[in-house]
């Protein structure tokens, strides 16, 4: 049996499978570099690592949109019977509350780097100049995007955390398919 690239009513395909592990293991690896980053004696890695954030944030911001694109334009597959209806009216949600944090986070970082006196350009992976948004520097713009950005990190991380946790009590607790759906692809049929 063939899997498939697209959903089906039951599983997620491939290309929802990858781009879900794939914004999972950047958006959470964004979170530990700028943590680590921001704390370093040494100027010349800081200043490598908060470029090499940058980049990555701007490939986590292409990602989820194409994410988003691809969930809009495929089937969702309907939770499994397990899954009780306070939780079949929360979790919409808490997915729409994910993708506007993993939107909302990195576009607050291209604010931030827009509005800094320093005008030090964003180069993604050193391939092109990322213009900056059209607002005006500042330091008191710059020290509002700092904030912001610091904020909507950790609650974003949270979010995961408790997305996280909601998978597995899903797989271990309720041992159900929840989990197991975002690692197995449907098959071109759509069934189980």
């Amino acid at each position: 049996m063939s899997t498939s690239i697209t959903n089906s009513t039951t599983r997620y395909g491939w290309a929802a499978i990858v781009l879900h592990w794939l914004i999972a293991l950047i958006f959470i690896g964004q979170f530990g570099l700028g943590f680590v980053m921001v704390r370093l004696t040494s100027q010349r890695t800081a200043f490598e690592l908060i470029q090499l954030h940058k980049s990555l944030g701007f490939l986590l911001l292409g990602l989820v949109i194409l994410r988003i694109a691809w969930r809009l334009g495929n089937a969702v597959p309907a939770p499994p019977r397990s899954v009780g209806p306070f939780e079949r009216r929360t979790a919409p949600l808490a997915h729409f509350a994910l993708y506007a944090f993993q939107l909302a986070l990195p576009l607050s970082g291209w604010a931030l780097v827009s509005v800094s006196m320093l005008e030090i350009p964003s180069m993604p992976f050193n391939l092109f100049v990322m213009p900056n948004l059209p607002l005006a520097e500042s330091d008191a713009a710059e020290s509002f995007w700092a904030a912001a950005h610091w904020y909507l990190a950790y609650a974003g991380i949270a979010l995961v955390a408790l997305h996280a946790l909601a998978a597995l009590r899903h797989h271990f607790w309720l041992k159900d398919t929840v989990l197991k759906r975002m690692i197995t692809p449907s098959s071109d049929r759509g069934t189980e």
